[in-house]
């Protein structure tokens, strides 16, 4: 290789040629010099801040931006392909998955390269393939069954790369890992921004994992640095966030002013929040939350946090966006179905009622439910954003009620909890990163929950570290199948039972990948 201090530790070949262009590295690696100095200072205010928490401190509303919260602005409008979002679906970067969900019929289709999909080298370069494919209306897919290709119509893409916290290992910038945000962002914008604007759409981004506005500030000046790079006005980029950290909880009228000249809204990422919830207060025995599947919407703190993400986002002129529809249908069991879909239907009936301009859904049979429950709210209008939800007032203690009436921490949740484990870890080791479960649609962020829950289980006297032995040793009885069940106990072990909790189990996951 030819670009100066860059260092591939993994071959390149076939199609992968296209992505990994010198003009293409270079551009990454500029973002990696100028910008990863102050991702790895946020990375070490965040354990700091960490340690504050464990010693008794609780979050709140940051004095030093109060200006901020209580000034009059707006953010930039989006485009008119991003005007209308009632219906989002979302999934892995797989050629099948790009196709299927830009066919589902829903608005737009978030292609991930973090939660819903393994980082495995082939897989993050395979992705940039489709992606590229997909924007030039050639991506097609041949099988024994059936061939893939693109309806006439298709959702709008926006794309999800990998959080602060993670690095691309097979890429080294002057001896050191590249960031994964990084890397992902940087090759599909130098690739596909161009693109995207001739087709009529334009370069847009989820942002995941953000823990606080400086995080957001950071992403804003990568945004402002590659826009100038290549020439693409500034404010063209559309950013929504993910408010899935409760820290984030805090700061949302912050991260909205930060990218506030590409911002596109703010979305309740559910899973990732709960599992926040038990991260940062899981030292602390009255954050203890019951099983999982007792963790609705409706609690009270899930309640607070996606009104206040309404209230805010409308006040500010953004889209507020709706949590994940998880449920994958079946097709030989229809009493699972209507069970399952009525559950799905009054979610997104609350959603819908309670301001929110979209929602998320997991598989392509769920997007005319969906769409349906947001038509009877909307009719022909794109959004609600002039609903602006002057009721709703949130105070701190509102944020951090984890209180759930008639909450048990029980077996069958402990079961569940080593099951899902389980079997996410052995399918993300395999290079799967979103998998059907019990008829839900899991991926690292539900995965996330189960671990920290047993984590927190067991550090606060709720089931020892024998009681999760005797399941887990039944459960891969059960399971075991010839996969990557040894690799997934090893790695299970170490994020639910280790003596220091893992801030991510994709960390040291990612050392048992290709």
């Amino acid at each position: 290789m030819s670009v100066r201090g860059l260092e591939l530790r993994a071959p390149v070949a076939g199609r992968h040629t296209e992505v990994l262009t010198e003009e293409a590295l270079e551009f990454v690696a500029g973002l990696q010099r100028r910008f990863d100095p102050e991702r790895q200072r946020l990375l070490g205010a965040r354990s700091e801040r960490q340690e504050r928490i464990a010693g008794g401190e609780l979050p709140d509303f940051l004095p030093e931006t109060q200006e901020i919260r209580e000034g009059d602005w707006q953010v930039a409008p989006v485009p008119s392909d991003l005007q209308d979002r009632r219906c989002e679906i979302t999934g892995p970067v797989d050629r099948k998955m790009v196709i299927n969900a830009l066919n589902s019929g829903a608005r737009c289709f978030m292609a991930d390269f973090e939660d819903a999909n393994s980082p495995t080298w082939s897989n993050c370069l395979d992705g940039h393939v489709n992606l590229r494919d997909a924007i030039e209306r050639t991506i097609e897919l041949e099988t024994e069954d059936k061939t893939y290709s693109l309806n006439e119509e298709t959702a709008v893409l926006i794309v999800r790369p990998r959080g602060w916290h993670l690095p691309e290992r097979h890429l080294l910038v002057d001896g050191e890992a590249i960031s994964g945000s990084l890397f992902d962002f940087g090759l599909h914008f130098f690739h596909n921004a161009q693109r995207l604007l001739e087709s009529g759409s334009g370069p847009y981004f989820y942002l995941p994992k953000l823990e606080s506005h400086l995080e957001a500030r950071l992403w804003n000046q990568v945004f402002e640095a590659a826009q100038d790079e290549l020439g693409v006005p500034r404010g063209t980029i559309k950013a929504t966030v993910l408010v899935e950290t409760i820290l984030a909880a805090f700061e949302m009228e912050e991260i909205l002013y930060e990218l506030r000249d590409h911002s596109a809204g703010l979305n309740a990422g559910r899973w990732d929040y709960i599992f926040s919830i038990i991260k940062k207060f899981r030292d602390r025995p009255e954050f203890v939350l019951p099983d999982r599947a007792q963790v609705t919407m409706t609690v009270p703190f899930m309640r607070a946090y996606t009104e206040l993400l309404v209230r805010t986002c409308h006040r500010r002129g953004a889209h507020a966006m709706g949590g994940m529809a998880a449920f994958v249908p079946s097709r030989r069991d229809a009493e699972v179905n209507e069970t399952a879909l009525a559950k799905v239907r009054e979610d997104k009936e609350r959603e819908a009622g309670s301001g929110f301009d979209g929602t998320w859904v997991a598989h392509p049979d769920l997007v005319p439910v969906a769409t349906e429950v947001f038509d009877s709210v909307l009719g022909d209008r794109p959004n609600q954003v002039d609903r602006q939800r002057e009721d709703v007032s949130v105070e701190p203690g509102d944020l951090l009620d984890v209180t759930v009436p008639g909450g048990e921490i029980t077996e069958a949740g402990l079961e569940n909890n080593i099951s899902v484990g389980l079997q996410y870890l052995e399918s993300w080791l395999r290079g799967v990163g979103a998998v059907a479960i019990y008829n839900l649609m899991e991926d690292a962020a539900t995965a996330e929950i189960s671990r920290s829950q047993i984590w927190q289980w067991v550090r606060n006297g709720k089931f020892d570290e024998r009681a999760v032995h005797a399941v887990e040793e039944a459960e891969l009885e059960r399971l075991r199948d010839g996969g990557r069940w040894d690799d997934a106990r090893e790695v299970f072990e170490q994020v639910a039972l280790g003596e220091d909790f893992a801030e991510f189990l994709t960390v040291p996951a990612y050392d048992h990948l290709d």
